[in-house]
């Protein structure tokens, strides 16, 4: 298996990185949906949903929201969110669905084409062959009304080489993670060993650096046209040597055949 297909499901995950910052991630959405200006009955995929907060938090902002991702404890946990939506007569929708996003989002999960996949938080970039990194694109495209939005969020990889700290330890709940992170053919991998109630632990993350030239050549290939390209969190401008993130505004052509790969 893949390492995100057994990493993801564990609770060490989750405990590593329970203290991410929230208020800064919804500051960030709330400034994203203000810059696409999306009517206020619109449909949006969350590509990579993880435990939902995000998937729910757009809710509340009041569009239709398709929480997607491989991990089924996350899905799992997220479908009490969906219970609560229906309890409280909350409207538009809120769904969670266990799925890979190398496959076909319309017709198998949603009925409805979106008019907005966000993909964001580094959720892309795990993938060996470039191959499925294009059936991502295959498949956003598929999923999206005419004029609709990508938002790919990722690291800017000049940045991540610039600024690497290639050893350190990290302590939650009680368990000390020993953090260990190189740079190999292009990819950052994160080495992540502890101990817990007397049993060695280790799991690891791989992230593929693409280039922001290299994610805006996928979108052009997929019929889309690239709007922004913003740098971090506050939307502020992308700049190769500072920023630390390479966040993408697609927005899909009208007249494009789609390409099967």
């Amino acid at each position: 298996m893949a390492w995100f297909e057994t990493w993801f499901d564990t609770p060490y995950y989750h405990i590593l990185y329970k203290d991410r910052d929230f208020a800064e991630a919804e500051n960030f959405i709330s400034l994203l949906l203000n810059a696409l200006k999306l009517s206020g009955n619109s449909k949006i995929i969350d590509l990579g949903c993880g435990k939902g907060r995000h998937s729910v938090f757009l809710h509340k902002a009041g569009y239709s929201v398709l929480g997607l991702d491989l991990s089924k404890e996350s899905i799992f946990h997220n479908k009490q969110f969906e219970t609560s939506a229906a309890t409280d007569k909350i409207q538009p929708s809120l769904k969670f669905e266990v799925h890979d996003m190398r496959n076909e989002i319309f017709p198998a999960i949603s009925t409805e084409k979106a008019d907005a996949v966000l993909n964001l938080f580094t959720s892309f970039g795990y993938f060996e062959d470039e191959r499925e990194d294009r059936k991502v694109f295959q498949s956003v495209r598929n999923a999206l009304n005419d004029r609709g939005y990508f938002v790919l969020d990722f690291l800017n990889e000049t940045w991540v080489k610039n600024t690497l700290v290639p050893e350190y330890v990290q302590t939650k709940e009680g368990i000390d993670f020993h953090i260990k992170k190189r740079i190999e053919n292009q990819h950052i991998i994160k080495d992540i060993n502890f101990k817990d109630h007397g049993k060695d632990y280790h799991f690891y993350e791989k992230v593929k650096l693409h280039e922001a030239e290299e994610i805006e050549s996928y979108g052009e290939e997929f019929g889309f046209e690239l709007m922004h390209v913003y740098g971090d969190y506050h939307l502020g401008p992308f700049k190769r040597e500072s920023s630390p993130r390479c966040i993408n505004v697609f927005r899909k052509k009208t007249g494009i055949q789609n390409r099967e790969r």
